[in-house]
């Protein structure tokens, strides 16, 4: 099973991991730590793959 974490810095130090398949957010000291936590919290099989897209946002006026 693979799958997917999207990981920010959060601003109080650490990272903030988003698990788009399951919905969970999760946050750890360490890129580790912080996949580990959601995975630990909520181990459901995902269905299917995942499509990971980016877009652009306007700069504010």
């Amino acid at each position: 099973m693979e799958l997917t974490a999207v990981l920010t810095p959060a601003e109080e130090g650490g990272y903030v991991a988003l698990n788009s398949e399951t919905g969970t957010t999760t946050q750890g000291e360490t890129v580790e730590e912080a996949t580990e936590l959601y995975l630990s919290q909520f181990p459901i099989p995902a269905p299917g793959r995942p499509l990971v897209t980016t877009f652009s946002v306007p700069a504010p006026a």
